[in-house]
């Protein structure tokens, strides 16, 4: 693999950081958000870091030879702890206890990371080896427990993470049970990388030559488990977003009619509250929810509890149930009042009534129904003309 294998990928998580760094920024106390980012830069680290040419680098300005070796080592435990942590914050459960599990795992990758630090100082690599060091130096004294420490840490991880990942996936649907599959997937590429460092460097305690795994196929394996495992991370919660977002335009953009309809009982000069074109689609839902609340109290003076009760009758006669009933006998209750609220602009009815009023105790979601039935109920329909037709005989009069 040559440098760029490790640098377009680094790349990647450097950007999807990127979108991540504002949420974080605005929500930084949030243990799952700081858990995913903490995973994107340590997995972007390790794709760079572990790049031969930044390998070489990294030894020539220090003047140490081999020093990259446990720069990478501590990069990659480093990494398996942040998995850990993020699927334990992720899972969720009592927070004392998600504490308490995160704080063991850091703990105990944190010390592996000073012991690889420790034994690359007592050993003795004198000789820059860029992509072979783990079976050039396997029967060295602190640099063979080293590298046979970070693979044992690396493989405990794996395993762990395979675990969890894939009895979790289990008992979920949806995006979150299709990441966590991709997690599994990932984990399992990393489990033929630690198997093939493992027997590369095992041959050569035993006298043979199985250099090749460790050299040509490991680094490949790793490269593709990380990637994929981080793709599993971001994309149920990416997609999670989206779909939010789309929930919440679909709801803004279903309550158009209703929000329409209620405009006209809005008294001359109320000042309008305009949104600016990058505002986020649930501040735009929430102030049209609000707009059409302040119109159903500016239409309460002409609701007509009557007329109500008679299309609750009407639509239950023509068989919807009783959700879809009262969504039609409010909605039409509304309209005969916009009806005669138009044909009142001088607002010469008072006392707003307080036992008619529109039934919206489930919130969005009966806004939605009355919004629906606006536009498509034959009650409301009827009523509407009825109403337009009084407005006119009375005009005349």
């Amino acid at each position: 693999m040559n440098g760029k294998d490790y640098y377009i990928p680094a790349a990647a998580m450097a950007i999807s950081l990127a979108f991540k760094l504002p949420a974080l920024r605005s929500n930084w106390r949030d243990p799952l958000l700081r858990s995913v980012c903490a995973l994107l830069t340590l997995a972007g680290a390790v794709f760079t870091f572990a790049a031969p040419p930044t390998i070489a680098a990294v030894n020539r300005w220090t003047g140490i030879p081999n020093i990259s070796a446990p720069l990478v080592y501590c990069l990659i435990t480093a990494f398996s702890a942040s998995c850990l942590v993020l699927v334990v914050n992720w899972r969720g459960g009592p927070p004392e206890q998600t504490r308490r599990v995160s704080r063991r795992w850091i703990l105990g990758y944190s010390l592996v990371v000073v012991a690889l630090v420790v034994l690359f100082a007592l050993g003795d690599a004198p000789v820059e080896h860029l992509r072979d060091l783990d079976t050039a130096y396997a029967n060295t004294p602190y640099i063979r427990e080293m590298i046979a420490l970070y693979l044992v840490a690396h493989n405990v991880a794996a395993v762990v993470m395979v675990s969890l990942c894939w009895r979790w996936s289990l008992q979920v649907r949806g995006w979150l049970r299709a990441g966590l599959v991709i997690i599994v997937t990932g984990y399992v590429f990393n489990l033929g990388y630690d198997a093939t460092k493992m027997s590369a460097v095992v041959a050569r305690w035993t006298g043979h030559d199985l250099d090749y795994l460790s050299t040509f196929v490991a680094p490949p394996l790793a490269s593709l488990g990380a990637l994929i495992s981080a793709i599993g991370f971001v994309l149920p919660l990416v997609c999670q977003r989206l779909s939010d977002s789309w929930r919440s335009w679909s709801t803004y953009r279903r309550l158009g009619p209703l929000w329409q309809e209620v405009q006209i009982s809005a008294p001359a000069g109320t000042p309008s509250v305009r949104m600016s074109w990058w505002a986020a689609v649930e501040l735009r839902m929430i102030q049209r929810e609000s707009d059409i609340h302040d119109g159903f109290l500016h239409l309460g003076p002409y609701f007509d509890q009557r007329l109500r009760d008679g299309a609750h009758e009407r639509a239950l006669a023509e068989g919807a149930d009783e959700g879809t009933a009262r969504a039609v006998a409010d909605a039409a209750m509304l309209a005969a009042a916009v009806q005669a609220r138009a044909a009142d602009p001088e607002g010469k009815v008072i006392g707003a009534s307080e036992e008619a009023a529109a039934d919206t105790s489930d919130g969005p979601r009966d806004l939605l129904r009355i919004s629906h039935a606006l536009r498509h109920s034959p009650v409301v329909q009827t009523v509407r003309r009825r109403a337009a037709a009084l407005e006119g005989s009375a005009g005349l009069v």
